[in-house]
């Protein structure tokens, strides 16, 4: 929840006490399905590209 929150992966791992953010990643990442679908909006958006997706339909 807190990664979908928008809570940095370092502050994460340091709240659950872990030594290593990587871990942090390789444990927690499947639980955030959205973050792909996030990605690509802001790549998009950071290239000025219109959302393609939505006018392919």
């Amino acid at each position: 929840m807190l990664l979908e929150q928008g809570i940095g992966i370092r502050a994460l791992a340091e709240f659950l006490g872990h030594a290593d953010p990587a871990f942090t990643l390789r444990v927690y990442t499947h639980l955030m399905p959205s973050s792909f679908e996030r990605a690509r909006l802001a790549i998009n958006t950071g290239l000025g590209l219109a959302d393609l997706r939505a006018n392919a339909a």
